[in-house]
């Protein structure tokens, strides 16, 4: 039988939901995913120049995010003993995860819950 695959969806606030995650990783003996989405709306108005210029931006800030956010996260949840991959994606946050879910196969999608005033007045992913 293959190997469960759990996804979680971390934001870089909320460890909690990540060390949920391994916490019950380990306990099944699956691998997780933990997936942070950079929320990037295209534009179909700009110059040559600008989507350059936008392309260079979007690759410094995907680096900058699998330094700062993703990297951290997966040391942590190996170190715990945890099997852990990462990704950080661009895209609309709900859509990204139930698509990577549905190509992993996933039993399990975490996701973290934030409770500052902005997400109860406007949403969140969860």
């Amino acid at each position: 039988m293959a190997q469960e695959v759990f996804v979680v969806a971390y934001d870089g606030t909320d460890w909690n939901v990540v060390d949920f995650a391994v916490n019950r990783a380990m306990k099944e003996d699956a691998r997780l995913l933990i997936v942070h989405v950079l929320e990037w709306s295209p534009y179909s108005f700009l110059t040559i120049e600008e989507l350059v210029e936008r392309h260079k931006t979007r690759q410094q800030e995907l680096a900058r995010a699998n330094e700062t956010i993703l990297k951290p996260i997966l040391e942590n949840a190996r170190q715990a003993g945890a099997t852990a991959d990462g990704e950080v994606r661009y895209g609309h946050v709900v859509d990204l995860i139930c698509s990577e879910a549905k190509e992993q196969n996933a039993t399990m999608i975490f996701v973290g819950r934030s409770s500052s005033h902005s997400t109860r007045m406007f949403g969140s992913a969860a």
